[in-house]
């Protein structure tokens, strides 16, 4: 099982296999915990709730199942109401990937910069019209964006289109709104500045944990592109829901060449519950009870000797291993002796060491995901090369 467990890995690339996938190549492994993910258990369980009473008990499922979707742009219509922005600017994605994929493939061209550690898809699916230019976050100052130094790279660079994802995927590091917008502010004769703040619901620069997203700077800026998925939040990847925002040029284009139907009836479902405020009130709960707890998670992690916990403002953590483990058989440990499944982050660019990620789970799942580490940083160094 240890050696299967390596080989699915190898084979899916630069992402992780599914849950789906392990268990039908491994049947007799067992998973406890899904931390390689990154969603909100229990907003998951609140869609659940909504879904079960309004869809289920009613019989309206039939209707969600049977008859065609709206078209996205109806659906853009309702998110612009909810964000108060013009609709004419929101483009409705399955899953924030097919934003991510329109942009990259219809609107970047010349220099793109990449920082890195960072989410693979966006210098994997770029075209040959697009050079990609790596900016290193670096290890010893804790993948931290150094703006100064960054903003001079760039303009020395010839690029014209960056990409700040925030935080960032897969050490958590988070950019103050303040530093976002300096940024933004300082590039702003670039074409295209790609802000991605698909975990930006697990960030805050406050005590009362509220939301800071650059959305009013976008309004007011045609070149920023602002990038939302809801899988992680929300707990909804498997509905493919995302959307960007960007001028409106292009969401008029984008919809009439093939995006125009891209929405099923279960997406559309969650975007009409999303913009509702009994349901927003009850997510909002849920949200900082995840964040709360996910504090304390953290907490604990970084009290484990033998390894090294990098500072995040999202709902995973960077780790790396100190001790001589290898991160590919780590994780192979993990989940085949405690049914804990992390990410390896042998495939990232830009990672020199042996580094896991972990994400956090409901509270009683996060001590399972502790124990299991505590248990493996115990194991003999010549087991986990």
């Amino acid at each position: 099982m240890f050696d299967k467990i390596l080989e699915l890995k190898s084979r899916s690339g630069t992402h992780s296999p599914s849950i789906f996938t392990m268990l039908e190549e491994i049947p007799e492994l067992k998973i406890k915990v899904d931390a390689c993910f990154l969603s909100n258990p229990y907003a998951t369980e609140l869609f659940l709730e909504y879904f079960k009473r309004e869809l289920i008990d009613t019989g309206k499922i039939n209707r969600v199942l049977e008859f065609y979707p709206s078209q996205s742009s109806e659906i853009a219509e309702l998110l612009g109401k909810n964000l108060k922005i013009d609709p004419a600017r929101i483009f409705v994605g399955n899953g924030a990937i097919e934003a991510i994929q329109a942009v990259l493939h219809r609107y970047v061209k010349g220099k793109l910069i990449v920082n890195i550690p960072t989410f693979s898809s966006y210098y994997e699916y770029i075209t040959p019209n697009i050079e990609v230019v790596f900016y290193e976050l670096k290890k010893e100052k804790n993948f931290k964006l150094d703006v100064d130094e960054y903003i001079d790279f760039v303009k020395n660079s010839g690029a014209s289109s960056i990409v700040l994802i925030n935080p960032n995927n897969p050490d958590g590091g988070y950019l103050k709104f303040e530093d976002i917008s300096r940024i933004i502010a300082e590039l702003s004769y670039l074409d295209n500045i790609i802000v991605d703040e698909s975990f930006i619901h697990f960030a805050y620069e406050s005590s009362d944990m509220e939301l800071k997203s650059v959305l009013p700077i976008v309004l007011e800026n045609d070149n920023v592109i602002l990038v939302k998925s809801m899988s992680k939040d929300f707990g909804v990847a498997g509905l493919r829901c995302g959307y960007a925002v960007m001028k409106s040029e292009w969401v008029k284009e984008l919809f009439s060449n093939g995006y125009l139907w891209n929405l099923n009836g279960l997406s559309e479902y969650f975007f009409r519950l999303y913009v509702r405020k009994d349901f927003n009130d009850a997510y909002e709960i849920v949200r900082k009870k995840y964040i709360t707890e996910s504090l304390f998670f953290i907490a604990e992690l970084q009290a484990i000797e033998g390894i090294k916990v990098y500072p995040s403002k999202a709902n995973f953590v960077l780790i790396e291993l100190m001790n001589g483990l290898n991160s590919g058989h780590a994780q192979a440990r993990l989940l085949s002796d405690h049914g804990v499944y992390v990410r390896n982050c042998s495939d990232k660019i830009g990672l020199n060491g042996q580094f896991i990620r972990v994400a956090a789970r409901s509270k009683d799942e996060n001590e399972v995901i502790v124990n299991a580490i505590k248990s493996l940083m115990k194991l003999p160094v010549e087991l986990g090369l």
